[in-house]
């Protein structure tokens, strides 16, 4: 780890010197100011990674300083520092943005512990700004892998080329639609981005979805339909797990791939349309070719471009990245603090094969924000099958997700029961806002 940039404010000189004594060679600079309106101006200029913020100083309360901190810099992580039988304060400064707190008197390792945990958080959260800050079509792609960075590239320059056919493969849940949409965004400022999913829909639906059909041209067909192809004229088609599509109808594709005409079901007339096709499938249509299932003709024409999406066990230096993304996502649609993860954790997850990939991982950070928000996750938290040695316990539990929704029941229930059923209380002692409350009552079909 780079060297850390440390901010202590704390009018104890001494506490100060023996904290500096002690990490003197741990890579960590340390730099001191002895009450609040100092520790303040000293922010302001120093800029540091990380805040050591004691609750009692002389000139202002820790509280207020916090505040302070927190609309100059929302994502510098502050640790408080905390007397003894002060821990009210210190839970309540967390509740307002701090990211933990630590008690006199205090281990020094687990003070250093603490620093290097919150320093590594507030590194991956200034690569998250830096990546978001890139060219918007790329922005939702997060990672700085070599895979990541090649995919990106490769991205660029297909949006940026007139190339009117692309097929993405890659396996179930490494995020081909997120692809398709970029392309779409490099090409196009203002144009339709019409989906479809060729596994969805019955063959008999599917044709009539890309095609149209006329009023009458089958039975329930009271009216005129348009078809997609219609819709995301001069914007893109994107035909998700193409390698579905039924035999009949990819005939019928390619046809209007070849010269971007089509007729209507029951239609008579030909009709052009200037779109770009993506097509995505997490089969190898090679073989699917082989064994009769898919038209060669239309794996040509569709393989013109190909786009390889890779797996998250061909990235797994991504992992921490991802986790820490999904959790500000889930963290702000719950109205709560997102779940601090332990260097173990990462560590342990990096380890796991991740047959759904980028999905599987975005539900597995779901839940442990929902379980729980603002503390650390450690590996105790995650389920069975993403502990150590994944090979003995790979067991598929069906029923997780209603182990998940009994502790979460239970949880809310407790909370009512010691506030009196008072939801704004209750929601407060959770660690939620009341309307994430109410809406996880809702969810749980909770009766009260």
């Amino acid at each position: 780890m780079s060297s850390l940039t440390v901010l202590v404010i704390d009018d104890e000189p001494n506490l100060v010197r023996s904290i500096q004594f002690s990490l003197n060679d741990q890579n960590i600079g340390l730099h001191a100011a002895y009450s609040g309106n100092e520790g303040i101006k000293t922010f302001t200029t120093l800029a540091p990674d990380v805040v050591l913020l004691d609750l009692g100083l002389p000139d202002q309360s820790g509280l207020d300083v916090l505040a302070q901190l927190k609309a100059l810099s929302p994502d510098t992580p502050v640790i408080m520092i905390s007397a003894h039988g002060d821990t009210r304060t210190a839970v309540k400064a967390v509740k307002e943005g701090a990211l933990d707190y630590i008690t006199k008197p205090f281990d020094i390792d687990e003070l250093e512990l603490l620093i290097k945990r919150c320093g590594e958080q507030q590194r991956l959260s200034k690569e998250l700004r830096f990546l978001r800050s890139k060219q918007i079509h790329t922005q939702r792609i997060i990672g700085n892998s070599h895979n990541i960075q090649q995919l990106r590239e490769m991205i660029e320059q297909i949006g940026n080329s007139a190339a009117k056919t692309i097929l993405i493969s890659g396996q179930s849940g490494t995020g081909k639609a997120l692809i398709a949409r970029s392309l779409h965004d490099i090409r196009f400022n203002d144009a339709p981005f019409i989906e479809i999913n060729c596994a969805a829909l019955p063959e008999q639906l599917i044709e009539a979805e890309l095609f149209g059909a006329e009023r009458g041209a089958y039975t329930g067909s009271v009216q005129k339909r348009d078809g997609l192809i219609s819709l995301a004229d001069n914007g893109t088609l994107f035909l998700d797990e193409i390698g579905e599509m039924p035999l009949a109808i990819q005939a019928k594709l390619l046809t209007f791939l070849e010269n971007r005409v089509y007729r209507s079901i029951g239609g008579g007339k030909e009709r052009k349309a200037n779109v770009v096709v993506i097509a995505a499938t997490n089969k190898d249509l090679k073989e699917a070719v082989d064994a009769g299932a898919f038209r060669a003709d239309l794996y040509y024409r569709l393989n013109v471009v190909p786009i390889s999406a890779p797996a998250l066990s061909d990235r797994t230096s991504d992992i921490a990245l991802l986790v820490n993304f999904f959790s500000e996502q889930f963290a702000k649609q719950e109205g709560c603090k997102p779940p601090i993860w332990s260097d173990d954790v990462i560590s342990q997850l990096k380890t796991y094969p991740w047959p759904g990939n980028i999905r599987e991982l975005k539900n597995l950070v779901e839940r442990i924000t929902i379980l729980y928000p603002g503390q650390t996750a450690m590996p105790k938290h995650l389920p069975n099958e993403y502990k150590q040695n994944p090979a003995s316990s790979r067991t598929e539990d069906s029923n997780y997700s209603s182990v998940v929704e009994n502790k979460e029941r239970e949880l809310i229930l407790s909370a009512l029961s010691q506030c009196g059923g008072r939801k704004g209380l209750a929601a407060e002692q959770l660690g939620i806002s009341r309307h994430a409350l109410k809406r996880r009552i809702q969810r749980l079909h909770i009766d009260l």
